[in-house]
């Protein structure tokens, strides 16, 4: 996260910041498993958890994995750490991402 990223006093960054990150996860666990047919759209957030600040200059790397497949939706799971030497948890969320009709889903 660069200094542009930190919204508050003493470099730290918005929580919304790190919801981004499991946007743009969503949409890639998403294109992976419509082969490349559907982004879907986010729905909502069941949870959100801000468990560690983040700051200007932390690297983080988000995760996302499908938990359930419904018809037009897959429901997800979130997670964020800082990388380096202390790897730490920072956020989790689980979330459902709507699937368009009009675009074929692959069925697990």
């Amino acid at each position: 996260l660069g200094p542009k990223d930190a919204h508050y006093s003493g470099g730290l960054v918005a929580g919304a910041k790190i919801l981004e990150f499991f946007g743009d996860a969503a949409t890639a666990l998403c294109l992976r498993e419509t082969r490349g047919l559907n982004e879907g759209l986010f729905r909502a957030y069941e949870s959100v958890d801000f468990l560690r600040p983040v700051y200007a200059g932390d690297t983080i790397e988000a995760t996302a994995r499908i938990t359930r497949i419904g018809n037009t939706s897959r429901t997800m799971e979130f997670s964020a750490y800082k990388t380096g030497q202390r790897r730490a948890l920072i956020a989790k969320a689980k979330g459902t991402v709507v699937i368009s009709p009009d675009k074929p889903a692959r069925r697990r």
